[in-house]
């Protein structure tokens, strides 16, 4: 026997009304009715996938984080600088270009949840946008020759461009 995909991801929110607000406003998820199971929950859809939140009396901290695909990955990037979410500094303040040439933009939810956006081809992106925060992990680390077959993706993903 083995897992066939991932069904859901449930994470902790301090308050479930604006942690299902935040998700619904920045990724556009749709809430869905969750059954009772005598402590708050809120489940949202992400395609054909869930989020499912729990009431969490603290806030989430360290790396352990949820990684999201989106169809507009620069109106999320700018949604979010508009709701002063992105980390001022430190390695989650990057925009970082993964050797297969995939980006990762990281930031915290309302509830502190680790939250990775993803996109499959930095080609497609206007990099004037993102100014010093967009940079090569290459240019961080050294990358082995595995490294540099490394990909987000467990099937193909077509590149958006380029």
């Amino acid at each position: 026997m083995r897992a066939t995909r991932i069904n859901h991801v449930s994470i902790g929110a301090v308050d479930l009304e604006e942690s299902g607000r935040f998700y619904a406003e920045v990724f556009g998820l749709e809430r869905l009715p969750s059954p009772n199971f005598g402590m708050p929950v809120y489940w949202l859809r992400i395609g054909d996938t869930q989020l499912h939140l729990f009431q969490s009396d603290t806030r989430a901290a360290g790396t352990q984080h949820l990684g999201l695909e989106v169809d507009d990955f620069e109106g999320v990037f700018r949604r979010l600088l508009e709701l002063d979410l992105l980390e001022p500094e430190g390695y989650f303040s990057r925009l970082v270009e993964l050797p297969d040439g995939a980006v990762q933009l990281y930031f915290r939810d309302p509830s502190g949840n680790l939250v990775e956006v993803d996109h499959p081809d930095v080609t497609t992106l206007d990099r004037s946008l993102y100014g010093d925060r967009l940079v090569r992990l290459a240019d961080l680390e050294p990358q082995s020759a595995d490294n540099l077959r490394a990909t987000l993706w467990a099937s193909p993903t077509p590149r958006t461009g380029g």
